[in-house]
């Protein structure tokens, strides 16, 4: 039985990979589903295209007994001509009566939430994305995992 769920995670991860329109996509589990606000999750990210326009994606998981309907965080974009950018989103993750958003299992809920559109990457080189939780609570229960994804924009310069 487990060598079956190993197998089809694997599968899985082969299919999602060969999309050529992702540039990057990867999550982070969060120790413990509680993330402290002294440990950021950082993602290095390989950029070769200087050309196509990306959008950047958060995404998140959550268990049904997160404590709140939104999460913000801080993310700092490190590019590779050491310029710093930080920005603070606020991802929904409940609508005003309660209900969750995005796709939900059981009790546990995923977001994707759009962070920035049309951004060209302009050098080459490694970006470094870190997370960081800024709900100005050290330790934030129920956040199992947090991730980055970017995917080629419809709206591209090189297909044009």
């Amino acid at each position: 039985m487990k060598q079956g769920i190993l197998t089809c995670s694997l599968l899985l991860c082969i299919i999602c990979s060969c999309n050529k329109d992702v540039l990057y996509r990867n999550c982070i589990t969060v120790p413990n589903n509680i993330w402290d606000m002294n440990k950021p999750l950082v993602f290095d990210v390989p950029v070769s295209d200087t050309l196509n326009k990306y959008n950047i994606f958060v995404t998140v998981r959550n268990a049904d007994s997160y404590d709140f309907n939104n999460l913000y965080l801080f993310i700092d974009i490190n590019s590779p001509m050491k310029v710093t950018e930080r920005d603070t989103i606020e991802c929904i993750l409940a609508d005003a009566s309660g209900r969750w958003l995005g796709e939900g299992l059981g009790d546990i809920w995923d977001n994707k939430i759009l962070f920035k559109r049309n951004v060209r990457f302009r050098k080459p080189g490694t970006y470094q994305f870190t997370l960081t939780q800024a709900m100005r609570i050290d330790s934030l229960t129920m956040i199992m995992d947090a991730g980055l994804s970017i995917e080629k924009s419809p709206v591209n310069i090189a297909s044009k």
